[in-house]
């Protein structure tokens, strides 16, 4: 069985969606980012980037367990595994892999960025929330051009579909409006109605918590105490 260290944001919930659709079985791991357990030694240890998601696979390549971090190569990790939603060879495995890309490199950073300027800075900086929001904008007009030409985003329903997928589910703190980006919201729509993606984005949902953070999770997230967590201490010179 599967360990997934998780926690209810959009990289996380890449992962939980990818498993209920492969219907590999796996065992959910908390770790409460808003505590500051993603610091801890033994979770730094399958995880050194200290971020959710990440992944244990006691069946992993040649027949040993295996640990795996950042949730693009997690993806690619379980579609490899099970043959599916990433073609195996030729240009459509390059489709899947430019759009996953798209995401981990674009979506992820810019949208992250929007969201944190418009809802989680202690105060507002109009050049930040423009910048930011302009490029999550750029991007939904990247995504509803390609996809008045396709249904899914690599053509056809792939773990680049799943990547971008919660991150479009969360629109409302970047303040995006998806009737202005209709091709994108037929997309979200026909995911929106997937049992497996339904299933995904539900675990641990009622832990969910966005924007107006306190000072704790503020800290583990901002501050500069994170910049020590985990760090090997110096030996002093006898």
């Amino acid at each position: 069985m599967l360990d997934l260290y998780y926690w209810p944001t959009p990289n996380g919930q890449k992962i939980t969606v990818m498993l209920e659709e492969t219907g590999l079985p796996y065992r959910v791991r908390p770790v409460n980012i808003l505590q500051g357990e993603q610091f801890r030694p033994a979770f730094l240890r399958i995880s050194p980037n200290n971020k959710i998601p990440a992944l244990v696979d006691p069946d992993g390549p040649g027949r040993r367990r295996y640990a795996l971090f950042e949730s693009g190569a997690i993806l690619q990790y379980l579609a490899d595994k099970t043959g599916r939603f990433l073609p195996r060879r030729g240009a459509a495995r390059y489709d899947v892999l430019q759009w996953l890309n798209f995401q981990v490199g674009g979506v992820g950073p810019m949208f992250g960025q929007c969201g944190h300027f418009l809802g989680y800075a202690p105060r507002k900086i109009p050049y930040a929330i423009e910048r930011y929001r302009n490029e999550t904008l750029r991007l939904y007009g990247v995504m509803d051009r390609r996809l008045a030409k396709v249904e899914c985003l690599a053509g056809r329903y792939s773990i680049a579909d799943m990547a971008v997928y919660p991150w479009v589910a969360v629109r409302w703190l970047h303040r995006i409006d998806i009737d202005e980006f209709p091709n994108v919201k037929r997309w979200y729509e026909r995911l929106q109605a997937r049992p497996a993606v339904q299933r995904g984005m539900a675990v641990l949902q009622e832990r969910t918590k966005i924007g107006n953070p306190d000072a704790k999770t503020r800290e583990a997230f901002f501050g500069r105490t994170q910049l020590t967590q985990g760090r090997t201490p110096r030996r002093r010179a006898s």
